[in-house]
């Protein structure tokens, strides 16, 4: 048996607004955009996508889960980013190489530094 990566869920107050905003920020395509389950993917038929659904409940705390991006120019990427309304995040990381930020909903997910080879 083997099991294909379908997609990673993120919980959300609103969808549409969240899911619109990881589209610009990732330039992926939307293949969903119900008001309960809002889906991006690099592609159509690319797997896996983020699919965004509705949530009652806040967030509170430190994401479990979080995702990392890898861009060629970080402090560019981390600019771009808080222009779209990306903010700064703190979850104890300290000095690192990496910038932590959250989405508009709080979810952090950090923007790495060069790839040491």
């Amino acid at each position: 048996m083997s099991l294909i990566w379908e997609q990673v869920v993120i919980d959300a107050a609103d969808p549409v607004a969240l899911g619109e905003w990881w589209t610009k920020a990732l330039g992926w395509v939307v293949v969903n955009d119900s008001a309960e389950e809002y889906e991006i993917r690099v592609a159509p038929d690319i797997l896996p996508g983020i699919i965004f659904v509705r949530v009652p409940e806040e967030k509170k705390g430190k994401n479990r889960l979080h995702l990392d991006f890898r861009p060629q120019e970080q402090q560019a990427e981390v600019d771009r980013l808080l222009a779209l309304g990306a903010r700064p995040a703190d979850v104890g990381q300290g000095a690192q190489p990496w910038v932590v930020l959250a989405d508009p909903e709080g979810n952090e997910f950090c923007v790495l530094g060069p790839r040491v080879t």
